[in-house]
């Protein structure tokens, strides 16, 4: 799968250590609702009970050689998931996480959840996608209106974190409204 920014390639165990010292960054973990440290052991296990079945299908971002005029070849940013894969009710939950800071506000996010979205509808046969952040998190707000997620007004959860009680915000997009949003982009281009 492959944007202008970014491409998408399949999660493999040889990316084990990569995943967990990104997900144990400071800047990435104070993000997740789950936030307790993530182990090399932890990891294998949700490749082997999560992706290997299907019930998540998740990828590694990679930014192409020369997006950065300093950038000789491919480089790994972070990874982006759809997880709960709920094949009945076809719906699923989309994350993402970089773990490259430099790489952070550059578009790479929200390129990523257009291909994942495409994924999830075209691929998967899904009806909905939803996800989850944390309300001080308006970067990733931002990125996941910009790729066709819309508030749920009427849907929000408290949880307890290392930095205290926060709210957590939902967005879900369906897959007309994202056709829709897609039919748009490519007459505007």
């Amino acid at each position: 799968m492959r944007a202008e920014k970014v491409y998408l390639r399949p999660i493999t165990a040889a990316d084990t250590a990569r995943v967990v010292a990104w997900r144990n960054k400071d800047f990435v973990r104070k993000n997740f609702i789950y936030q307790k440290p993530f182990t090399q052991e932890g990891h294998m296990t949700w490749l082997r009970e999560q992706v290997e079945p299907g019930h998540v299908a998740q990828f590694i971002i990679c930014v192409a050689a020369g997006e950065d005029c300093l950038q000789t070849k491919d480089r790994e940013i972070g990874s982006v998931y759809l997880r709960d894969i709920d094949r009945e009710n076809e719906t699923a939950e989309y994350g993402v996480f970089i773990g490259e800071e430099e790489a952070l506000g550059r578009g790479y996010g929200t390129e990523a959840a257009r291909l994942m979205l495409a994924f999830g509808f075209e691929e998967l046969g899904l009806k909905k996608i939803f996800l989850r952040f944390l309300e001080d998190n308006t970067a990733a707000r931002k990125s996941y209106e910009k790729a066709g997620f819309h508030m749920i007004e009427e849907r929000r959860e408290t949880v307890d974190l290392e930095q205290g009680k926060r709210e957590v915000f939902f967005m879900e997009t369906e897959r007309g409204a994202w056709e829709s949003a897609k039919r748009l982009r490519m007459e505007n281009r």
